[in-house]
């Protein structure tokens, strides 16, 4: 491949991204956060999802650099076979084009083998935005060949604040008009998705993204075999999200030859952020293994428009935006939380454990069901409370708000309620 051919396909691919930009661009929430990485020569590592914003939040902060800078995506048919020998051919057309940049974009540079290494000669003098699709390989290479010399950011689609606009404090009051055009919002929010080009395509974004993540980010980069097999389990996970599994059960279902089949099946699909795995909280790392998990897609409108489903079940679908805000605002934290779930030997069960260095900070139950069924959750946080000795406990629900003392079994705890629109808007 030679120079002029490069320098072609990269004046291309910036014309068709200036063009992007100059639509309507959402702020990003992650903007603030990355762009202090910048300051100085340095690799910024953004993965996610596909077609969550990596390349459009990357220019953003080429944009906002303000220095000579210039940008390559990988995932073009045109750059199939590249290899580490030729990337230094990308180089020379970024300074036959714009002469000495100071930033460097390289979209899905793990299509490239060998990337690694150009990159680690590269950082000492340029400021350096990588993204990925791929959480193992790009972590993986990274660690490798870069220890302590890059920082890694995973991004999620669009939140709820970012859909509306909106951002609320625990003290900011409403009117009722406010909140019914809130509502509103946040109805079609969790009946769409949070993909940046739904707006445009509708669900049938949602399953290109979708078949291009099983067949290309699996299928293709694994070599998987029983392809079939493979793509009928992971639907299946998909339509069972908010529920537990264990690898043994997957075998047996699809009559897989043996568990660590299962488990690379089930890390490939978290690799390429198909998927949300919780382990169930111990302070036993053998539990970790040992007992069931528990499943979310990574992004609600999988669940709307590709599961298999009778009804929509809208207990597990705000399960499943909370799993997913809990993950968002963990990325832009520098102090990252752990989540679990948590469920005893008697059965009572909390959605969300989130654990801070050696303590449990709190406990999260989602609900939106009355009478019997939610006495029981209230029955289940405040037993869960005593064993793992944590305080803070909420109830994201969908309309209850307010604080109450709750006492069962001469347990007595403050729970605080939370609407689940409201939520989102103001959690940090």
């Amino acid at each position: 491949m030679n120079v002029d051919y490069i320098k072609r396909i990269v004046k291309e691919q910036e014309e068709e991204m200036e063009e992007i930009l100059k639509g309507d661009i959402i702020p990003r929430e992650y903007e603030e956060v990355l762009f202090k990485y910048l300051s100085r020569p340095n690799i910024l590592a953004i993965t996610g999802i596909r077609r969550s914003g990596k390349s459009v939040l990357a220019m953003l902060l080429k944009r906002r650099l303000k220095l000579p800078s210039a940008y390559i995506n990988f995932d073009d048919e045109r750059l199939v076979g590249l290899d580490m020998r030729e990337l230094v051919k990308v180089e020379q057309a970024f300074y036959e084009l714009y002469g000495d940049v100071d930033v460097m974009i390289f979209d899905e540079i793990q299509n490239v083998e060998g990337w690694e290494l150009f990159l680690n000669r590269l950082r000492r003098r340029k400021r350096i935005i990588i993204t990925g699709s791929n959480s193992e390989l790009m972590h993986s290479e990274l660690s490798t060949h870069l220890t302590g010399r890059y920082i890694d950011v995973v991004i999620f689609p669009f939140s709820f604040r970012e859909f509306t606009g909106m951002k609320l404090d625990s003290s900011s009051a409403l009117t009722t008009k406010e909140i019914a055009e809130i509502r509103r919002r946040f109805n079609q929010y969790v009946e769409g998705s949070s993909f940046p080009e739904y707006k445009f395509f509708g669900k049938s974004i949602v399953r290109r993204i979708y078949e291009d993540i099983v067949n290309k980010d699996c299928v293709r980069r694994y070599s998987i075999k029983q392809e079939r097999t493979f793509k009928d389990l992971t639907y299946y996970i998909i339509s069972n999200y908010g529920n537990l599994f264990t690898y043994r059960k997957l075998k047996d279902i699809f009559n897989i030859g043996d568990v660590h089949t299962v488990k690379n099946y089930i890390s490939y699909l978290e690799n390429s952020f198909l998927i949300i795995v919780l382990n169930k909280f111990s302070y036993k790392l053998k539990e970790h293994e040992k007992s069931p998990k528990k499943v979310y897609p990574m992004e609600h409108s999988f669940a709307n428009f590709l599961a298999f489903r009778r009804t929509r079940d809208m207990g597990r679908l705000y399960e499943t935006l909370v799993a997913v805000e809990l993950l968002r605002q963990n990325s832009l934290r520098d102090e990252k939380r752990e989540i679990y779930y948590y469920r005893d030997r008697n059965g009572y069960e909390v959605d969300f454990v989130i654990k801070y260095g050696e303590r449990v900070e709190k406990l999260i139950q989602v609900s939106i069901s009355d009478g019997e069924m939610k006495e029981r959750e209230y029955r289940s946080l405040l037993i869960v409370s005593k064993e793992l000795k944590c305080d803070d406990l909420l109830i994201i629900n969908e309309e209850k708000e307010g604080i109450e003392e709750v006492e069962w079994r001469g347990i007595r705890k403050r729970i605080r309620f939370i609407p689940l629109w409201r939520w989102l808007l103001t959690h940090t």
